[in-house]
């Protein structure tokens, strides 16, 4: 690889590295074509970009971040890289559910990095894949939002709402049918 050539992919992953909100380093040796093709699939349907590079450019690519230091033990053998630009766990959750799914695969999880700091195999696994995505982040926020308009909606009917059981009641108390508690 030239010079030249090496300079521009060091300058793509450096793009990348700046651009992710995390991203999963892994180690797919051992795994077969199939089992590749297979997790790239379920990367791009969630959105994740994934690449194998070479450790040396991507040490390169990372210097001068606060991560570059502590993933020297990480980037050693042949390792993919999970980029995860809008939601942070959904690298994640692609290679747990991945290695659930596919136990053959010889697919390890190497670390990860979220907001600058450096997580381990463990952390990835039992921490950043199990975040809630960002789906699901909102359908909480808008489920606190709607949450006092449905209250407010609740008591506004409630007087209404008793005035058609007290002439219900009345109705049927000059009926002369039996009255039933309401429960």
């Amino acid at each position: 690889m030239t010079t030249s050539a090496k300079t521009a992919q060091i300058a793509d992953l450096k793009g990348k590295f700046d651009k992710m909100t995390s991203v999963v380093f892994v180690s797919f040796q051992g795994m077969n074509v199939a089992s590749v093709t297979k997790l790239r699939d379920e990367f791009r349907k969630s959105g994740v970009e994934y690449k194998v590079a070479k450790n040396t450019l991507v040490k390169h690519a990372l210097k001068g971040s606060p991560a570059a230091d502590k993933l020297g033990k990480t980037l050693t053998g042949m390792t993919g890289i999970a980029w995860s630009y809008e939601d942070p766990s959904a690298a994640a959750k692609v290679l747990t559910a991945f290695k659930k799914d596919n136990a053959t695969a010889k697919l390890e999880i190497k670390a990860g990095i979220l907001d600058n700091q450096v997580l381990d195999s463990h952390a990835v696994e039992n921490t950043l894949a199990k975040m809630p995505g960002k789906n699901e982040l909102r359908a909480m926020l808008l489920a606190t939002l709607q949450a006092p308009a449905q209250e407010l909606v609740k008591l506004l009917n409630a007087p209404a709402a008793n005035l058609v059981y007290a002439l219900e009641a009345k109705r049927r108390k000059d009926a002369g049918e039996e009255l039933s508690v309401r429960g």
